[in-house]
């Protein structure tokens, strides 16, 4: 059943999508009875006024939504299938000697059951991070597609992902100043692995870094890289950010951030762009506290540059929640007292928010003319949750939308006694 899910799709093509209602995916408003066109993979205009070439396919999208896919901002997606069974679950690693040089790209499956659920809900792209285990530093995360092909990871070593607060003190030895102090050792000694590589002792069992790690590290230390930090309370925030004093060309972004915030002013000011939980609003450990559903609107509000991530969230399978909790940022613009998003800013915080914070919102993430042409049609607004994607295309490339969840409905929705499995008898 699954090898018929991932028969290769067709060549990507010029594509016009007529009639349907536009969001670019940036943050502006919608556009009524829009126009998007690809060609060979990538968006060559979309909006009002966008003429459709000679030869391309026509797609009647009126009474439709036409936008970008989702950008799963952090997520586990392609690396775990189920938690509890080790073979299938490549998260993290207990028992290695390495940390920061471990590459999440080779354990991407694109067979794994998520990916094709995820990409029947529209998401056509996700940030995939390793999870920390044995110290703070997690690894180094990729950018993939949810395409039905074999040739998922768009960008491997795409960033470093390190655990801060409650989990990264307990990978440090079971203190805040601990991790911070492992954190600044990690990143001197990558900068001593720059200046000479030859010289550098990692390979000795009682090297605070090892080489690999080291090496790693580099492109971290020269701003090359971005480095993803889940944080959450509103001290251990300010402590990551002034790490920049002494690190000035490292390029954070901070993920989770429930007490942003309450500091949202400070990370205004640093320009530190944040991929937050939607909508925590219960504390569920002693830094998250001040956790309420109104933490992204309010950093929104104070200039923050934040986007949506389901870290804690079963990112493993459920990125298709994006949507869902970006409509619900758009209802809380009516509860008295909550602040929330408008209707472009919400979608831009699934789409290009999550792309431009891990710097590649000039690839994917909107309907811009140059970006990657993932393009999803609705029958409703996306925000909405009764609305479902009729067409995905990933790269121009159209792609199924069957999956085991569509197929086991199809089999057994009209299935006869005789059709059933035998457990069904009983």
């Amino acid at each position: 059943m699954l090898a018929a899910l991932f028969t290769t799709p067709a060549a990507a093509q010029t594509v016009a999508i007529t009639g349907g209602t536009v969001a670019l995916g940036d943050g502006s408003a919608p556009i009524e009875g829009g126009t998007v066109v690809v060609r060979d993979g990538r968006v060559v205009g979309a909006g009002s006024g966008v003429a459709v070439p000679a030869g391309a396919q026509v797609v009647d999208a009126t009474g439709k939504w036409v936008t970008p896919g989702i950008v799963a901002g952090f997520s586990r997606l392609g690396i775990v299938e189920v938690d509890g069974v080790a073979p299938t679950n490549d998260a993290s690693a207990r028992n290695t000697p390495w940390s920061a040089a471990i590459d999440i790209a080779p354990a991407i499956n694109p067979r794994a059951t998520p990916i094709a659920i995820n990409r029947a809900a529209g998401v056509t792209r996700a940030i995939v991070s390793p999870g920390s285990a044995a110290t703070m530093f997690a690894g180094q995360g990729a950018l993939i597609d949810l395409g039905a092909d074999m040739d998922a990871v768009t960008r491997a070593r795409a960033f470093q992902f390190v655990e801060f607060g409650e989990t990264g003190a307990a990978g440090a030895g079971g203190s805040r100043p601990a991790a911070f102090l492992q954190f600044r050792n990690a990143l001197k000694s990558a900068q001593r692995y720059a200046r000479n590589p030859a010289g550098y002792d990692g390979d000795s069992k009682d090297a605070f870094l090892p080489t690999a790690d080291a090496e790693a590290l580099v492109p971290v230390v020269e701003g090359r890289v971005p480095l993803l930090v889940h944080v959450e309370r509103g001290v251990d925030i300010l402590n990551v950010i002034d790490l920049r004093r002494e690190f000035p060309a490292l390029k954070l972004v901070l993920v989770g951030a429930s007490e942003g915030w309450t500091v949202a002013g400070q990370i205004a000011s640093s320009g530190v762009p944040v991929i937050a939980s939607a909508l925590n609003d219960l504390p569920d450990s002693f830094e998250t506290l001040a956790a309420t559903q109104s933490n992204i609107g309010r950093m929104k509000a104070a200039g923050v540059k934040v986007s949506i991530g389901t870290i804690n969230d079963d990112e493993a399978r459920m990125a298709k929640r994006a949507t869902q909790y970006a409509g619900n940022l758009v209802a809380l613009q009516k509860v008295p007292g909550a602040a929330g998003l408008d209707w472009g800013q919400a979608f831009a915080a699934i789409t290009s928010g999550p792309a431009e914070a891990v710097g590649l919102g000039g690839e994917i993430g909107s309907l811009r003319a140059g970006r990657r042409a993932d393009v999803v049609i609705w029958d409703g607004d996306p925000l909405e949750l009764a609305s479902t994607p009729t067409r995905v295309w990933i790269d121009g490339v159209e792609q199924p939308l069957e999956n085991r969840q569509t197929k086991l409905r199809d089999r057994y929705r009209t299935a006869t006694d005789g059709a059933l499995p035998k457990a069904y008898e009983r």
